[in-house]
């Protein structure tokens, strides 16, 4: 009997304008998610996760300390506890992207893993920490991730987490699947011109080389003032062959829902045996400093 597993992916625009209040900022976008969520549940989604700290817009685009009081702690603030009820709900798996507030002054770019009994499983936090390009001064906010690569068991399948950034490094991207992951979620914000090649050639390969389903979300539209480009959406789920097997648009808000056959991860490490053949012994120089 195949394991079929109903999964979605949630791209949105902002909500609102960013002059607004992050109180209003923040219950904005929830709402627009909140919407989404309630479409999924009636589709029979089972797991679903939004893009790359969803309650916000990309402020990464600028360097201004406004954007530390809208960092939330996990699992203890108001949306995680929010997204609990969710969950629970729609008998429904969540992965949750938010701006982590850890202690005063050291925050995370990191996303809570809800079980569908509303049960909090625990947390990713973004490794890889870019601050290379105008417009993405990341940073300035986040600290780099310290709690490894988890996998969480979930009611419906094995998810690890992977946050923007990071899917340009093969590395952890197979530490995920070394430690079991099924379905591993890329909630990110991207924009058009230099990432836009990669977005669906990186994690393809990465579904391909771990044979395992990926679920990569990006974010719709251009967030003034900035305007640091357009986040050209193109949601998608690519499968253990590493195709391309369900897709959003490029501009518009939208729930992006795929049936995931998790036997299909068997089947095709059982051709391919890449974790067989690997040759951890020969690595050292990977992680030389």
């Amino acid at each position: 009997m195949s394991q079929v597993v109903k999964c979605g992916l949630i791209q949105t625009s902002m909500a609102c304008p960013v002059d607004e209040s992050l109180e209003t900022i923040r219950q904005s976008n929830l709402d627009k998610t909140m919407g989404f969520i309630e479409q999924a549940g009636k589709a029979g989604v089972q797991i679903l996760c939004m893009q790359e700290i969803f309650t916000a817009p990309y402020f990464c685009a600028e360097q201004n300390p406004r954007w530390y009081d809208s960092a939330e702690r996990i699992p203890d603030g108001p949306t995680v506890k929010l997204m609990q009820e969710a969950a629970k709900k729609h008998s429904m798996v969540l992965v949750v992207p938010i701006y982590e507030e850890d202690i005063t002054g050291i925050y995370y770019n990191s996303a809570a893993v809800i079980d569908a009994d509303g049960s909090y499983l625990g947390k990713y936090r973004k490794h890889h920490i870019p601050h290379c390009l105008p417009g993405f001064w990341e940073k300035f906010y986040f600290r780099p991730g310290n709690l490894g690569y988890p996998v969480f068991e979930t009611a419906y399948a094995k998810v690890g987490v992977y946050i923007c950034y990071d899917r340009h490094f093969p590395e952890g991207a197979r530490a995920l699947g070394l430690n079991g992951a099924e379905i591993v979620f890329n909630p990110s914000a991207t924009v058009a011109g230099l990432s836009e090649y990669l977005w669906k050639l990186e994690q393809p390969a990465h579904a391909a080389a771990n044979g395992y389903f990926i679920g990569a979300i990006n974010r719709v539209g251009t967030e003034a003032p900035w305007n640091i480009g357009e986040f050209y959406g193109q949601s998608y789920f690519a499968d253990p062959r590493g195709q391309i097997v369900s897709q959003g648009s490029r501009d518009q808000d939208e729930l992006i829902v795929a049936d995931l056959d998790l036997d299909q991860i068997r089947e095709v490490r059982n051709v391919w045996q890449f974790y067989r053949d690997r040759r951890p012994d020969s690595y050292g120089d990977l992680v030389a400093p």
